[in-house]
């Protein structure tokens, strides 16, 4: 694939120093506002040394429609308002389900040309105020609206012609997507902000307590697998995708502060580098020569990888965007941790669960850990920045002192992806 992306480095350094998570979930008591402030004073405890909020001279805000799921537009200078951070320039991103990555991107080119010093990173969204269906319908505005939603597209559809083409194109099953699903929510379970902190044996004896308990036909479950294969549990929702091959419907927030590395000691003995950012445009899916790779994550993640001066095989560990068990495989394809067609085949082999050579999504992904579309990219490189730092409690990787960690955030049916690049210094 040729592009136009020349090997760059960043003109000055960029550290991570703070990171905060609102809880993810369904909060009908909230709006994406609410989240944001709960997110906020979350990084702000983070901060080893504390620091003044008056500090922060310019912010970035993902977030993809709170036009739609709120009524809400022009809602950056109301974030600025309830934190108390005006008349600071703030400036909200949209690029669908990767906004939030966008926004960061921005927030550290704004340090690295020297204008800043200290930059707020943040993304929010708040779903839960719409039906599942209108949810869907919102969502379904991010693909191409002249061809694409006028034949009825919708992203469970999308992503189920992804996983039938990797179907017919490798030897990828049905039981792999599952596997995937079985590894997000474990590791989800392990992590105190996740919206669904159950691991899948959890919810399979709780569906077998109800049936008892009700006097129904108790399931004769002997594995998570035959749970997933209950057509009752696990209903088909585009085929070959069933529900829990889906990314749920979430509230939550996430940010960061990022400030140039010469200040970082400032705020903390462990601050984590930037070392690396890469963002690249894909053609809609109607229009995209093959299904079974997104060509935006590959230029994505080889300008962040040049930038850093690292290969793949550098890396730890990596979030990526698993808004359905099915791009999870296509993205650690794409990042080049495997092979086109091995992804399956590693998902078998636990390779890339916490304790694998490659772990994925130790948050519990977008999966298990919920997927605020404005807000997941940001929400991804917390958890690394965490991972990195060796804060991620029972969830900390199992390899010894990981350094280096990816972020992989895609937009729309492959339109925009986002990869970076994180670093433990020595």
């Amino acid at each position: 694939m040729a592009t136009n992306f020349k090997k760059r480095k960043l003109g000055r350094p960029v550290s991570v120093v703070g990171a905060g998570l609102s809880q993810f979930g369904a909060f009908p008591g909230k709006d994406s506002r609410d989240l944001f402030v709960e997110a906020f004073q979350d990084m702000v405890e983070s901060i080893d040394r504390g620091f003044d909020i008056h500090d922060i001279e310019c912010a970035y805000v993902g977030n993809y429609s709170s036009d739609l799921f709120e009524h809400q537009g022009h809602t950056a200078p109301i974030v600025a308002d309830w934190l108390g951070i005006t008349p600071i320039p703030i400036t909200r991103i949209e690029n669908a389900c990767a906004s939030s990555g966008s926004a960061l991107r921005e927030g550290v080119m704004a340090i690295a040309s020297g204008m800043y010093d200290v930059v707020l990173v943040g993304g929010m969204e708040k779903m839960t105020n719409l039906p599942t269906d209108g949810v869907t319908d919102v969502l379904a505005s991010a693909a191409d609206g002249l061809y694409e939603v006028p034949a009825g597209l919708t992203f469970p559809g999308i992503f189920g012609a992804i996983a039938k083409a990797h179907m017919d194109r490798y030897e990828t099953n049905l039981d792999h997507l599952l596997k995937v699903a079985i590894k997000n929510h474990a590791n989800g379970a392990l992590n105190p902000k996740a919206q669904f902190q159950q691991t899948m044996t959890t919810m399979m004896e709780r569906r077998i307590t109800r049936a008892q308990e009700r006097g129904q036909e108790v399931p004769d479950y002997k594995t998570e697998i035959d749970f997933l294969n209950d057509e009752r549990a696990n209903p088909w929702i585009a085929w070959p995708l069933r529900l829990y091959d889906c990314a749920p419907i979430t509230d939550g927030a996430s940010c960061v502060l990022l400030v140039s590395d010469e200040i970082a000691h400032n705020f903390t003995d462990t601050p984590i580098s930037i070392a690396g950012i890469g963002q690249a445009t894909g053609k809609p899916l109607h229009d995209s020569e093959e299904l079974t790779s997104l060509s935006a994550a590959k230029a994505a993640s080889q300008q962040a990888y040049d930038m850093a001066g690292i290969t793949i095989a550098d890396v730890d560990l990596a979030e990526v965007h698993d808004c359905f068990t099915i791009a999870e495989i296509v993205a650690t394809e794409d990042l080049g941790f495997f092979g086109p067609g091995e992804g399956p085949r590693a998902v078998d082999e636990g390779r890339t669960a916490l304790d694998g050579d490659h772990p994925i999504n130790t948050s519990g992904g977008l999966k298990a850990k919920g997927h605020p579309v404005g807000a997941s990219g940001v929400g991804q490189v917390i958890e690394i920045y965490h991972q990195l730092r060796g804060e991620a409690g029972e969830r900390q990787v199992k390899k010894d002192n990981p350094t280096v960690g990816i972020t992989h955030n895609v937009g729309g049916t492959g339109g925009t992806c986002v990869v970076n690049v994180l670093r433990r210094e020595s």
